[in-house]
């Protein structure tokens, strides 16, 4: 019979001392050595079936030890986890400390677990957490209105200088941007995003002119590299059109969409703004109840899981560095002059606080036993894979066992969320 001893080495990892009887620790040495003989090739025996007896006394016994300790570590450590309903983090880390023949085998375990959650009165919080009353502004129907006649806008080509408010597109380049690269943009003079000064050089220029200038880059630059200093840039003025703007009439709106009028349009844009500020508010009200449960749990968050937020932060970092920059990570850590580390270490606050939020909430959703149907999950993966061009060819490629668990959680997380939103105050 296997004895067992658990020592708390702190809230969230534990140590387990296995005793593995003599009896038992046979079975695995039999299997270890009916596992080692399907690679031994002895004459007169096809592979894979030579028997124990023999195999037995080829195969070096430290060999066939080395492997029975394997498997006896292995089960014997799955079926305590599972006995004891251990919520472990990741693999354990084994150390054998008793192995021979004729004994007892004897080993230890050290594992992260799922630490315990005091959660305070997380209902009294969300209720005094107070849900902004949303109201839709005219002006912001009619800045609706106007961004959308600016989508709609036609284009008439300009021989002339332009001006604020044309729409321009431009070459240029810099040898203190990427070398003698030269980029091409369009958009609204003076509304371009570029850097202070850049647009107001644009100013009075025609299709075709060349023209030089320098500027000082801000110091508040999300471009650190180039804070602070002058910059030199060559731009050609490729095309100047003047932007025309359509008229807001009951045509138009028809033409935009299926309305009868520009009212039918107003309403709808009103509905979608106060979608949009719900959205917002919902984010707001969630976040704030989070944040104040937060301050009043009592947790010791496990440094594995932080550890595997911030590895899952920094993939998806690097990820967006490639995709919006097209450039090697390490080329944009020599760019800012910083290291892989201190990247990391800017993100572990980040990585702690949704390991706490994970951690909490997934406890107020075993206190409040929220349930997950098979329907929800299966139609939620379903719109997931909707989105891809082919939805078969995506179900061989994801692995959906991984994208189930996934689902779960994130219904789950939503569930929770809505439950504690639900319960806050409306003003």
């Amino acid at each position: 019979m296997m004895k067992t001893l658990i020592k708390n080495l702190s809230e969230s990892q534990i140590e387990i001392l296995f005793e593995v009887s003599v009896e038992e620790f046979e079975e695995h040495y039999q299997k270890a050595i009916s596992n080692l003989a399907q690679n031994l090739k002895i004459n007169g025996f096809r592979p894979g079936k030579v028997p124990p007896e023999i195999a037995e006394k080829e195969i070096a016994s430290a060999k066939i030890l080395e492997e029975a300790a394997g498997l006896a570590a292995k089960e014997e450590y799955v079926k305590f986890i599972v006995e004891k309903k251990l919520e472990v983090l990741g693999k354990p880390e084994i150390q054998v400390l008793k192995l021979a023949k004729g004994n007892p085998f004897e080993f230890k375990a050290k594992t992260w677990i799922l630490p315990e959650v005091v959660l305070p009165d997380y209902r009294l919080i969300a209720s005094r957490i107070k849900k902004r009353e949303i109201k839709i502004e005219e002006r912001e129907i009619e800045d609706a209105l106007g961004w959308l006649r600016k989508s709609r806008a036609s284009f008439t080509p300009k021989s002339g200088p332009c001006e604020k408010d044309d729409f321009v597109e431009i070459l240029y380049s810099s040898p203190q941007i990427e070398g003698k690269r030269e980029f091409q943009d369009s958009f609204i003079l003076g509304q371009g995003g570029f850097i202070p000064g850049f647009e107001d050089n644009l100013r009075r220029m025609s299709a075709g002119e060349e023209k030089e200038f320098i500027l000082d880059f801000p110091e508040s630059s999300t471009k650190p590299e180039f804070s602070g200093k002058k910059i030199n840039f060559k731009v050609r003025l490729k095309s100047v059109q003047i932007v025309v703007l359509p008229e807001i009439t009951d045509d138009w709106a028809k033409s935009v969409g299926k309305f009868e009028n520009i009212s039918d349009l107003k309403k709808s844009i009103k509905v979608s703004l106060l979608q949009e500020k719900e959205m917002i508010e919902a984010q707001r009200v969630r976040s704030e109840i989070l944040e104040k449960i937060s301050q009043n749990v009592k947790i010791d968050l496990p440094e594995v899981l932080i550890n595997l937020e911030k590895e899952k932060m920094l993939a998806e970092f690097k990820e967006k560095i490639n995709s919006d920059f097209k450039i090697s990570f390490q080329d944009y850590l020599s760019k800012i002059n910083k290291t892989e580390k201190d990247i990391s270490d800017s993100i572990a606050l980040e990585a702690k606080k949704r390991v706490k939020n994970f951690l909490i909430i997934r406890e107020i959703g075993k206190k409040e036993n929220i349930q997950i149907s098979e329907t929800e999950v299966t139609e939620e993966i379903n719109r997931t894979l909707s989105r891809y061009s082919d939805v078969k060819k995506a179900g061989k490629e994801l692995d959906l066992e991984k994208l189930k668990i996934y689902t779960e959680g994130e219904i789950r997380n939503e569930k929770v969320l809505q439950l504690l939103e639900s319960l806050s105050n409306k003003v």
